[in-house]
C-alpha cells in the first residue's frame, strides 16, 4: 500500500462515510476498534480483508496499516486504545461480534471523545469487560501470495456467481486441481468451498449495503436459489439477509 500515512495517536470519534468512500492506507501507534452502525465496513491490509456489518467490529492492532472502504452510509465510530493496553491479547486485525450492549458503550464511547471524567472511565472498563466476552468471527478475504492462487482468487472475486469446479478454474489458470487444493489449506486454512463462500458473503453484503433485492443478490453471488442463500447468511451471521439492513 502506498503513501502510508501515519498517526500516532488512534483517534476515538464517530463519523460518517458515504457509499465507496474510502480512508486511505494509514497506521496508528495505537490499537483501534473500528465499528460500522450502519453500512457494511471493509478494512484492508497486506494480509487480507475483514468486513464487518452493523453487527460486527473490527479490532486493528497497533501499527498494522490498514485501509477503509464504506459500502452504502457508513457510521464509523472508533475507540483508540493505548499499545498497552490490549484486553483482547490479539495482534492481528479481528472481526468480533457486537452485541447490543457492546453497540450501545460504543456509541456512547465516541459520542463526546473529549470528556475526560470519572464516568467515561468507568464506561471503558465496562467495554473492555464486554470486548474480552465478544466471540470472533470469521469473515476475512485472505491476500494469496502464490500466483497460481492469485489467478484462481481474481476469477472467483470477478464473478462470484461462476459456479466452475476449483478443476475447471485450475485448468483456466494452468494449474492442478490437487496443487490449488494443497494452497488453500496452506495459505488460507480452508478449503476451496470454505473460502468461495467467504467470498460470496463479502460481494453479498457489498450488494445488500447498496439494497439490492435478496433475491438479485442471491443469483449474482452464485446461490442457486434464494433459500439457499439465506440458509448460509443465517448460519454466517444469525440472522437473514431481510432483517440485515434493519439490524444494521
Amino acid at each position: 500500500m502506498p503513501h502510508i500515512r501515519h498517526t500516532p495517536t488512534a483517534p476515538t470519534r464517530a463519523q460518517s462515510l458515504t457509499s465507496g468512500q474510502r480512508v486511505d492506507a494509514h497506521r496508528h501507534d495505537d490499537h483501534q476498534i473500528v465499528y460500522a452502525g450502519s453500512g457494511v465496513l471493509a478494512v484492508t491490509t497486506d494480509a487480507g480483508t475483514w468486513f464487518a456489518p452493523g453487527t460486527r467490529a473490527l479490532w486493528v492492532p497497533a501499527g498494522t496499516v490498514h485501509a477503509h472502504r464504506a459500502y452504502g452510509r457508513l457510521d464509523l465510530h472508533l475507540v483508540g486504545l493505548p499499545p498497552d493496553d490490549n484486553p483482547l491479547g490479539l495482534d492481528t486485525p479481528t472481526v468480533l461480534a457486537v452485541s447490543p450492549l457492546l453497540r450501545e458503550l460504543i456509541l456512547a464511547y465516541t459520542r463526546d471523545p473529549g470528556d475526560t471524567g470519572p464516568e467515561r472511565r468507568r464506561l471503558l472498563a465496562v467495554l473492555r469487560d464486554q470486548l474480552r466476552a465478544s466471540p470472533q468471527q470469521p469473515l476475512r478475504l485472505p491476500t494469496p501470495t502464490d500466483p497460481r492462487l492469485a489467478a484462481v482468487c481474481a476469477l472467483v472475486h470477478a464473478d462470484p456467481a461462476d459456479t466452475r469446479t476449483l478443476a475447471a478454474l485450475g485448468a483456466a489458470t494452468g494449474a492442478a486441481e490437487r496443487t490449488l487444493s494443497r494452497l488453500f489449506r496452506r495459505e488460507f486454512g480452508m478449503t476451496f468451498p470454505q473460502w468461495r463462500t467467504q467470498s460470496r458473503l463479502y460481494h453479498a453484503l457489498r450488494l445488500l449495503a447498496e439494497d439490492v433485492p435478496v433475491t438479485t443478490v442471491a443469483h449474482r453471488c452464485g446461490w442457486s436459489s434464494a433459500s439457499a442463500f439465506i440458509d448460509v447468511f443465517r448460519r454466517s451471521f444469525g440472522y437473514t439477509p431481510g432483517s440485515h439492513r434493519h439490524r444494521a
